[in-house]
């Protein structure tokens, strides 16, 4: 098991909470590794979050929801 985690994406605040944008993958869903799996944003900057590792995707958090950097978001099994 493999816990995906939301990106440290600002340095000048490492305590900032993000938001989790999209998901571009459902509950359950099979993944790749290196897929393409949400979008987030941390102060008007957005990044990609990859898979880690290929298996099956489980959502931790919904999408828009509030997440402070390094928060796991998914685990891939």
């Amino acid at each position: 098991m493999t816990d995906v985690l939301f990106p440290a994406l600002s340095e000048e605040n490492p305590d900032a909470e993000g938001v989790l944008a999209t998901w571009f993958v459902t509950e359950g869903s099979a993944v790749t590794a290196d897929q393409l799996l949400a979008e987030v944003q941390v102060d008007k900057v957005s990044a990609e979050v990859l898979a880690p590792s290929a298996g099956v995707v489980h959502l931790l958090v919904e999408e828009e929801a509030a997440v402070p950097q390094g928060t796991p978001v998914a685990r891939i099994e």
